[in-house]
């Protein structure tokens, strides 16, 4: 009997569709999903049966590896506990979206530890797991009613074509698909790109949507200082941090990005296209350092999400990025570790200047040691 297959676009109430495609999966049944990649099938992590039949229907039976499908990167470390800070990293910056990150596991720990026997063989058989967090707005609306994840599955056996739309997946011919939902052609119709993260370094097992150069530059650490109008005290900090790690990687400081990390600055109340102040470029030459060139930019929700460090001029910079992005509150920290403001020296004279940077400076060497010791392996190929 072939699935039932759902026209998204031609539902009265897209939460209908939802609500249908919820109760399939609590129900043990498997079903054909988009999204923004290709399509796959799915089944409730937590039927073990349904798991086992899907396995099955494949003709892949105890070979079958399944991915989880997750919500986004805050469910990671319920199911990967020991997330290093790569890990966190790419979650954070690749979900959603078309990334797969295998990780390695203990199948009795978290989350994981909670699934059926028959769960575990098939998603953790080697002591890794693939998670992914789709970037379609059915499957994300399906994972936040469905208690648990969705473990997925490509609709075809490797080697032959992805299906890209739900004809695809009736083609197919998979026993036991009861159900698929129809959201059109899938965006990129080209599968995920695969990373296994092994504590700080990462290895590319499968170049799909997103290239290895993007993942490479995702991968690394990330910086971002903080003030007001993104002209003085964060420029600053930032050329200060470039040179701070450039002495400790022992390399040029423009050199930088291809070591794993970015360094960045911005201001929650700049005017975009500022040049900073005559001094702080001064300043800077006097420590070899480049400034000239800066330009000031608004703080912004891709700034925040992607910083592994935000460091804030004073504890109101602090308040307000917090206020804004609460789930950000623990990678946002004051520059100065003693936990004192960096007086704004606009409008001071060149001493006044001199004594801000100095400050900057103290602070920047505290935490350049932390961020060595957070930089992803970047000395040989993803792949």
């Amino acid at each position: 009997m072939p699935p039932l297959v759902i026209d998204v676009a031609k539902a009265e109430d897209v939460r209908d569709v939802v609500h249908r495609a919820v109760q399939a999966l609590v129900e043990g049944e498997i079903i054909g999903l988009p999204t923004e990649t290709v399509y796959g099938l799915g089944a409730s992590a937590c039927h073990g049966a349904a798991i086992e039949r899907l396995a099955e229907a494949k003709g892949q039976g105890s070979d079958a590896v399944f991915a989880l499908a997750i919500k986004g990167p805050e469910d990671a470390e319920d199911y990967a506990p020991s997330l290093s800070p790569l890990a966190r990293r790419l979650a954070r910056r690749c979900w959603p979206g078309p990334v797969t990150v295998v990780l390695p596991v203990d199948p009795h720990e978290g989350l994981v530890g909670q699934l059926p026997e028959a769960t575990r063989n098939l998603i953790c058989p080697d002591g890794t797991i693939g998670l992914r967090s789709p970037a379609n707005r059915l499957v994300q609306d399906v994972l936040r009613m469905l208690a648990g994840p969705v473990a997925l599955t490509s609709v075809l056996r490797s080697g032959q074509p992805n299906a890209v739309d739900a004809r695809g997946v009736v083609d197919a011919d998979v026993p036991g698909v009861s159900l698929v939902l129809d959201d059109g052609p899938a965006h990129y119709r080209e599968a995920s790109s695969v990373l296994r993260v092994d504590d700080n370094r990462m290895t590319l097992l499968r170049e799909g949507v997103v290239s290895e150069e993007t993942l490479r530059r995702m991968a690394s650490c990330s910086v971002l200082m903080v003030c007001t109008g993104n002209t003085c005290r964060s420029p600053m900090a930032e050329a200060l941090m470039r040179g701070a790690l450039a002495k400790r990687l022992d390399c040029p400081v423009d050199k930088l990005e291809q070591r794993g990390v970015l360094v960045a600055s911005a201001g929650l109340a700049a005017a975009g296209g500022a040049p900073p102040s005559r001094e702080g470029v001064a300043l800077m030459q006097e420590r070899g350092l480049d400034l000239s060139t800066h330009v000031a930019q608004q703080l912004s929700d891709q700034m925040v999400r992607h910083a592994d460090l935000v460091l804030t001029m004073t504890a109101g910079h602090r308040s307000a990025i917090v206020e804004h992005w609460p789930s950000a509150a623990p990678r946002v920290k004051l520059v100065m570790p003693e936990g004192r403001d960096v007086a704004d020296p606009i409008g001071g004279p060149m001493e006044v200047y001199r004594q801000c940077a100095e400050q900057i400076a103290r602070g920047v060497e505290h935490h350049a040691d932390a961020l060595i010791s957070q930089l992803p392996d970047l000395s040989a190929p993803a792949g």
